[in-house]
């Protein structure tokens, strides 16, 4: 696979753990331990990290101390802290709680973009331009989140045409880069290629992330086609936190540890320190009381302590 690497083989992570993970996680995490989650992170080499959503705290609880949050965060060296905005209202709260970077959130389905913000998807790009057009005015950047590229629990399979069709709004309407999202994680290189296929003739690798959740185990396989046609932005969980609360039985985003993992192998670079990142997602999953999500996390956390793995169950045997 060594034709993966010809050209830039820098790859950038955006890690969703503290937002994307955390809203679908049933425990709660105290301020404190969020921003120690944040702090280590960062501290393994992440430089970008989504970190709250200035949502409706009703709908999203565990979002809602995200100004608060923002506000405890270290502010040095190259990291930018990244938050959801589904309106101007939102938008202004997170200017005033110095975000780097907005993400806006549409689908290519409108089953699933009433299900999630309550309009279909014309409306959500209707109501996004003047929000899109304010964050530029300021200097921000805008993350287009482009959800149910390959299938809708709603609406059923997806287009490539209609996912090409819908980032070219999104595009237009200024966001710096487009996030595709294959949100209940049923993707395979036989539906995940030519969506990619279609997106790339209207839109340049440069401005594009994929964002695969691993419901069916094909997350790392469905990133190597993206890497093959110079997509070189990845969305990822620490510990493969988070699901869809909108997809029954969809698990997280990709473990951030199987990507890092992953690119070693392929000779690509993230900036990222591997042992560091695992040790972050074994102490986030301890802190969540719930089993470590990452294969790779698992095997690094047990050679750590002298344990095997049960590949299947996580569970850890003394040796």
């Amino acid at each position: 696979m060594t034709h993966i690497i010809e050209g830039d083989d820098r790859v950038s992570l955006v890690e969703m753990g503290p937002r994307d993970g955390l809203q679908n996680e049933a425990v709660r995490l105290t301020l404190p331990q969020k921003r120690e989650l944040i702090t280590r992170l960062a501290a393994s080499g992440l430089q970008r990290i989504e970190v709250g959503a200035f949502v409706s705290p009703r709908r999203v609880p565990q979002m809602a101390d995200s100004a608060e949050l923002l506000a405890m965060l270290p502010r040095q060296g190259p990291v930018r802290y990244g938050a959801l905005v589904p309106n101007l209202q939102g938008l202004q709260a997170a200017i005033q709680a110095r975000v780097d970077e907005i993400g806006l959130f549409t689908a290519c389905s409108d089953g699933f973009t009433r299900a999630n913000i309550g309009i279909g998807v014309e409306e959500s790009l209707v109501r996004f331009a003047p929000l899109v057009a304010e964050a530029r005015r300021l200097g921000i950047k805008v993350r287009g989140y482009l959800s149910t590229v390959i299938a809708c629990p709603f609406d059923g399979p997806t287009s490539p045409k209609r996912v090409a069709a819908v980032a070219e709004r999104l595009l237009d309407l200024g966001c710096h880069e487009i996030s595709l999202g294959d949100t209940t994680g049923v993707g395979t290189l036989g539906t995940v290629v030519p969506m990619l296929d279609a997106v790339l003739r209207e839109i340049p690798a440069g401005r594009l992330a994929v964002h695969f959740h691993d419901t069916y185990g094909q997350a790392l396989t469905n990133l190597i086609p993206a890497l093959e046609r110079g997509i070189r932005t990845i969305d990822s969980s620490v510990a493969g936190l988070g699901g869809c609360p909108y997809a029954p039985g969809a698990s997280g985003n990709v473990a951030s540890e199987e990507v890092v993992y992953l690119l070693q192998g392929l000779g690509m670079s993230t900036g990222v320190k591997l042992d560091a990142l695992a040790a972050t997602g074994q102490w986030v999953s301890e802190q969540l009381g719930r089993p470590n999500g990452s294969r790779v996390g698992r095997a690094l956390s047990a050679r750590r302590t002298g344990h095997t793995v049960d590949a299947q169950e996580g569970n850890c045997h003394a040796t």
